[in-house]
């Protein structure tokens, strides 16, 4: 669910007004953005559609964590010769004008000041390639839609990680290939994301599980454990909870909170919040039993959601001052769908390996803000508590937490995430 820095992927919805001409810009593009003494390497990937709309990436090569992922420009424009876009994520634009050859790009890029940065069309001798030795491919799991499938090869159990929120399979690029010695590995990029298709449903939980094991299916693999980040949690679940026989194991990386195993006795506002509004849209719609969906709102969603609302307002800081206006940024469809998605799983079965990244540090600007700390505090509370539930919850599975470890528990603590995984997959039947 996070974004690093100038790691854009630019969901260009690329708005062609005037020459068809607009349309020889499609192909790969890389520059040079200097800040001060740092040059950093930018790529831009434009590619049309089958519907002639254009669609590209724009990410940097030195910071980059996730080589498919990154953030949507809202507005865009190809205009004759002169190419515009923003992205309100980054509070950045971008205007430049194409070359009569159409072999670069002359322009600035602005964020919070202009910088000049040129583009330059990449040939197949001097294109800046993804370094992680992998292949991929696209499976088709649904009607009209297809996922990315990343290989990295090796031989042994079949092992597939799947992202959280807003990456891709390619967030694993560096960690992946460290079990290659002993197991087959292999990647999966969730619908709405990266280079899979974007369909405009099918996001809720089961759904997204549904996939996975398509996946599973048309590669035939068996035997598989499944490794997941952050909210690739809930597929985890909905797979451990429907279909445990179709895999071996599941580990989570600091993936096992609500989304992935919802707590009764703590509720969660955002998982409440999902089940909620699929109730009183059944409920407007007629699309479910009244009766039955009645007796449940009263009984125990409307109560449990009042429980939510309470506890989350005890978290929010006392009104001291009028709120300072914030600059509205767009989410993608795909990730609003997917969060909305989330269903409550309490049955996982199955050997399970949970990490959790527990406590975690407050960064230096949270430490100097009492009320920041009071609240990163009570962020880490709920993550241990979440965790102890976990283990209360799921039996079969072992816990572990990483004292000190970021959310991407596999960058920060990657030698700790391999221990423990593999000590998992080698006492596996």
């Amino acid at each position: 669910m996070s974004r690093f820095a100038l790691s854009w992927i630019v969901g260009l919805g690329l708005l062609i007004a005037g020459s068809a001409r607009a349309q020889d810009i499609a192909g790969n593009w890389q520059g040079t953005l200097k800040t001060g003494s740092q040059e950093l390497r930018v790529v831009l990937k434009i590619a049309k559609t089958d519907t002639g709309i254009l669609n590209a990436t724009f990410f940097s090569i030195e910071q980059i964590l996730d080589w498919g992922s990154g953030a949507l420009a809202d507005t865009v424009a190809v205009e004759g010769s002169r190419v515009k876009f923003s992205v309100s994520s980054m509070r950045g634009t971008y205007e430049g004008e194409i070359a009569e050859a159409r072999n670069s790009i002359v322009g600035t890029w602005t964020q919070t000041r202009p910088l000049p940065l040129e583009f330059h069309r990449a040939t197949p001798q001097t294109e800046w390639k993804d370094p992680s030795p992998h292949s991929t491919q696209l499976v088709t799991v649904d009607k009209d839609v297809k996922l990315e499938v990343v290989d990295w090869g090796g031989k042994g159990r079949p092992v597939v990680f799947l992202a959280g929120l807003g990456n891709t399979a390619h967030v694993f690029d560096k960690f992946a290939p460290l079990f290659v010695a002993k197991h087959h590995v292999y990647g999966i990029t969730r619908r709405g994301f990266g280079a899979s298709s974007v369909p405009s449903s099918g996001y809720g939980a089961d759904h997204l599980g549904d996939d996975v094991l398509a996946v599973l299916s048309t590669l035939k693999l068996s035997g598989t454990v499944l490794a997941a980040h952050s909210i690739g949690g809930q597929e985890l679940s909905s797979v451990g909870s429907r279909h445990p026989e179709r895999v071996a194991g599941l580990v989570y990386l600091d993936a096992g909170y609500p989304y992935a195993f919802y707590d009764r006795a703590r509720g969660d506002l955002d998982v409440d919040l999902s089940d909620l509004q699929r109730k009183l849209e059944q409920l407007q719609s007629g699309s479910g039993d009244p009766r039955t969906l009645m007796q449940e709102l009263l009984g125990t969603t409307l109560p449990g959601f009042e429980r939510d609302l309470r506890e989350r307002q005890k978290l929010l800081p006392p009104v001291s001052a009028p709120a300072t206006p914030q600059q509205q940024t767009l989410t993608p469809m795909a990730e609003r769908a997917t969060l909305a998605g989330a269903q409550k799983y309490t049955d996982i079965r199955g050997p399970v390996l949970a990490i959790y990244a527990v406590p975690r540090d407050p960064a230096p600007a949270v430490r100097s803000d009492p009320a920041a700390l009071a609240a990163f505090e009570a962020g880490n509370a709920g993550r241990e508590a979440q965790a102890k539930a976990f283990e209360t919850g799921v039996p079969s599975a072992r816990v572990v937490r990483l004292a000190h470890a970021s959310h991407f528990v596999f960058v920060s603590n990657e030698a700790d995430v391999l221990r423990e995984m593999n000590a998992f997959l080698d006492n596996l039947h």
